[in-house]
């Protein structure tokens, strides 16, 4: 193996990861422990990125009110069961988690910071996301566990996740202002995450919030 650090999960993410870092990464289908902990057998890292996860396909995460079940098993099940083995295992979790689980005051317009408890369950992806961070909390206090929530992927190469791409193709953009989780900075970060063996909670977005209809050429010019 190329590595001790082992990447699950081929989506955008994934993908993204392996391509910049060289690690591992697996694709294979987590539906309970027994799966997981033959993957991770197979590749006996010292680390483990878990980038599986469900955002309800073509229909964004719309489609994960539609489909509650594949939901709930990837974005809440298979992070406890791996943080589970992790623990037995005494190997390190990072989970790439999402900053879509707060509610914001647009009035008010502030940071949130890491230490502020999530509250938006009003949307079943934010839910299960949130169900997920409260467990390896838990978890944490003894396995290795550092989570990373990004918002918003912006990439510098086109991807229909993309943010760039998907604004490219939408007839219509509201103007609110919102984070945004830059993948080369990302990248970056998790580098030196990785260095220093972090624990705990990361909100991997970039300084300030950003009006995405006023800066759509600021976007497209940062990409190019």
């Amino acid at each position: 193996m190329k590595s001790k650090i082992l990447i699950l999960g081929k989506g955008f993410i994934g993908k993204r990861l392996q391509e910049a870092l060289g690690y591992d990464i697996s694709g294979r289908k987590i539906y309970s422990f027994k799966d997981a902990e033959k993957e991770i057998n197979k590749y006996n890292p010292k680390i483990i990125i878990n980038c599986i996860g469900y955002s309800g396909g073509k229909n964004s995460v719309d489609g994960c009110e539609l489909n509650k079940d594949k939901t709930i098993l990837a974005d809440t099940f298979v992070p406890i069961i791996l943080a589970e083995i992790c623990l037995r295992k005494k190997i390190k979790l990072i989970h790439i988690s999402s900053g879509c689980i707060y509610k914001f005051n647009y009035s008010k317009d502030r940071p949130v910071k890491e230490q502020v408890l999530p509250d938006f369950l009003d949307l079943f992806y934010s839910r299960t996301k949130i169900y997920a961070e409260r467990a390896l909390e838990i978890l944490s206090l003894e396995a290795n566990i550092l989570i990373l929530r990004i918002r918003l992927p912006l990439d510098n190469q086109p991807h229909p996740k993309n943010l760039l791409s998907k604004l490219i193709s939408y007839k219509k953009v509201i103007e609110l202002p919102n984070s945004i989780s830059y993948l080369p900075d990302c990248i970056r970060a998790l580098r030196h995450l990785i260095k220093i063996d972090a624990r705990g909670i990361y909100n991997l977005v970039n300084k300030g919030g950003l009006k995405i209809f006023r800066s759509f050429k600021y976007l497209q010019k940062i990409c190019s």
